[in-house]
Formats: structure tokens, C-alpha cells, sequence
């Protein structure tokens, strides 16, 4: 008798085959995730790019048509540094150069004492506050830690900004024919069809989501910056960026954004903390419930939950690189899954209909 027959073998060796494409995965994990998002940044492109090809200046020549798409965006993003860059690295480095002063009054309590006579608190709630944040200084430092070292993480992927846009080029360019010859790599219709339908459910959904959160970011920012610079808020330059980067993490960015512009106001003493806390509010009703839904529409259809469930997974599998493409990754899943259900349901029926024809 065999020791294996031929299930057994095609369970192991498919074990097996699984297990080097997870060992591969792991260890190209970094190239992969530059590869990601060059792809997303491609998708975001890749509309303005097939506007211009059909211009006379493009005149149906792709990469001329990229090439002019490059050189607008270039300056783009040389004029809005122009306008709000500066304005946005001094505010940037004053902030950075507070920080360890306020880091060291809260640790040591005495910022209590520092806001509390200036709010009018009583001698007792300013000592039972100092004696809280002297007692948990190890926590509050862990956790500034924490933010300092993922603040490094991001700054450690700064060549990124350089190799994602000229890794796009290459997608934008010949990103169907990629596609096309996967699909051809089958040789069953049914398996051909079954791929295609994948590549366009993955096409509408990470176009949609893509441009959605861009634009979304982009009105964070702008008003992020504008009502905080109306109120007079310390740093708003500063803190409007961290809203609009922020909104690219669904569920969770918004919450860190609140926390960041409530606690430096909080630590910097600004006096209507209760008129900030109302915008944040309004302003998150507003984005999730009008903006976001006419944006984004129902190209992506996750839950929250799920989308929470994705954010904290990605950040515990791949840290602050997982928050960002969690979404898409769970929203790709979703769509294999039910692409597969489909495939299965149409096997059984040729399945059935084949029968039924071989019936006498």
C-alpha cells in the first residue's frame, strides 16, 4: 500500500507551495509595500493621465501623456510649498522645540499647577492632578516614546516619496498589458473570466478608494487649517497637517487627530477648549455622513467594524505601513471571496448541465 495516495500528496505539496509564498512574502515585505503603493499612486494618476492622452497635447501617446501629468504635479507641489510650506516647517520646528518642555511638565506634574491657576481650579484639583501625572510619568513617557519611534519609522521611508512615483510610471504606462497577460497565463475560459472579473472588482474598488481618501485628506486639511487658524490655535499649520494625513487611517485617524489638536491646546493652555471640541465634532459628523459617502460612495462597502478590525490588525502585522493599506487588504479579501463563491456557483451549474445532457 502507498504510503501517500494522490489527495494527501496534493494536500502537502499545496501546504507546501503556500508556505513558500508566505516565506517569500515576508522577506520581500518591504519591496512589496513600495511596489503597493506605487500601484495606488498609479490608480490616483491614472484618470488625469487618460484625460490628457485624449488632448491634443498628449494625442493618444501614453507616456507623453504621463510625462505632462508629472511635470503639472511637480509644480503643484513646488507652488503649494511655496505658499504654505515655510509657514508649515517653522510652525513644525517650534512645535518640536516645545515638546520636551511640555513632556517634562507633565511628567513632573507641574503643568497642573501652570493651567490650573490660570483656569481658576482649586488648590486640591491642582494637587490631586500633579500627583496623578507624577505618578504615571513612566506611562507618558513609554507612550511619547512610542509616537517618537514610529515618528522615525515614517521619516526612515522618506526615499519612498522618490522610488513609489517613478515605480507608477512603469504602471501607468503598461499596466493592462501586466494584467492582460496574467489572464492569458490560463488556459480555461472559465478561469480567464474568473481572473478578469477579480482585476475589475479590484480596479473600481482601489480607484474608488484611492482618489476618495485623497480628496478627502485634502479637505481635512484645508479646514482642519482654516477654522483652527480662525480660533487662534497655537500651531495650526502643524496640527491641520496631522488631520489631513490622519484621514487617510479610516476610524482611527480621526480619533488620533481630535487627541493631538485637544492636547496640545490643552498643554498650551488656549482658552476655548469646549469651541474646539464642538468643531471636532461637527466637523466629524459632517465628513463621515455627507462628504465622505458622496465621495467615496459604495465602491468599497466594509462595515466600520470591519474597517476598525482591519486598521488594528494592519498596525499590529505591519505597523504604520499595515494602518494604511489595511482597508484595501481586507476590502481585496472581501472581493476574492465573494468573486470565488461566484466561480463555484457557476462550476456547479456546467457541472449540473453536463449531467443532464449525458442522461439517456
Amino acid at each position: 500500500m502507498d504510503i501517500f495516495d494522490k489527495t494527501t500528496a496534493r494536500v502537502l505539496v499545496t501546504v507546501i507551495l503556500f508556505a513558500a509564498i508566505g516565506a517569500f512574502v515576508y522577506g520581500a515585505r518591504r519591496s512589496l509595500i513600495a511596489f503597493l503603493f506605487a500601484i495606488f499612486f498609479a490608480y490616483m494618476l491614472d484618470p488625469v493621465v487618460s484625460l490628457v492622452s485624449r488632448t491634443k497635447l498628449g494625442s493618444g501617446h501614453r507616456g507623453r501623456s504621463i510625462l505632462i501629468v508629472y511635470i503639472v504635479m511637480i509644480g503643484l507641489l513646488a507652488l503649494f510649498f511655496t505658499l504654505v510650506g515655510s509657514k508649515l516647517i517653522t510652525e513644525a520646528r517650534a512645535l518640536g522645540g516645545k515638546l520636551p518642555q511640555l513632556l517634562e511638565g507633565v511628567t513632573s506634574g507641574q503643568i497642573a499647577h501652570q493651567i490650573g491657576t490660570s483656569r481658576g481650579w482649586s488648590e486640591n484639583t491642582q494637587v490631586k492632578l500633579e500627583q496623578f501625572l507624577a505618578g504615571h510619568s513612566q506611562e507618558i513617557l513609554h507612550w511619547a516614546q512610542d509616537v517618537g519611534g514610529r515618528a522615525a519609522e515614517i521619516a526612515t521611508n522618506a526615499i519612498w516619496l522618490i522610488i513609489i512615483p517613478i515605480l507608477a510610471i512603469f504602471f501607468l504606462r503598461d499596466g493592462h498589458e501586466f494584467s492582460e497577460a496574467l489572464i492569458q497565463a490560463f488556459e480555461r475560459r472559465a478561469q480567464r473570466q474568473f481572473l478578469r472579473d477579480i482585476f475589475d472588482d479590484l480596479n473600481t474598488m482601489l480607484a474608488a478608494y484611492i482618489r476618495a481618501q485623497l480628496i478627502l485628506a485634502a479637505i481635512s486639511f484645508v479646514v482642519y487649517t482654516l477654522v483652527l487658524s480662525v480660533l487662534r490655535v497655537p500651531y495650526s499649520f502643524v496640527l491641520g497637517a496631522i488631520g489631513g494625513l490622519a484621514e487617510f487611517v479610516p476610524v482611527v485617524g480621526p480619533l488620533v487627530t481630535a487627541a493631538c489638536i485637544l492636547g496640545v491646546s490643552f498643554l498650551l493652555n488656549y482658552q476655548h477648549l469646549l469651541v474646539i471640541a464642538i468643531f471636532l465634532g461637527l466637523w466629524r459628523l459632517i465628513q463621515d455622513y455627507v462628504t465622505s459617502p458622496r465621495v467615496m460612495g459604495a465602491r468599497v462597502e466594509l462595515h466600520p467594524l470591519a474597517a476598525l478590525f482591519a486598521v488594528l490588525a494592519g498596525a499590529e502585522i505591519a505597523g504604520v505601513l499595515g494602518v494604511y493599506l489595511s482597508v484595501p487588504a481586507i476590502a481585496t479579501l472581501r472581493i476574492l471571496y465573494r468573486r470565488w463563491q461566484h466561480y463555484e456557483q457557476a462550476q456547479r451549474l456546467v457541472t449540473a448541465e453536463s449531467q443532464t445532457v449525458r442522461t439517456p
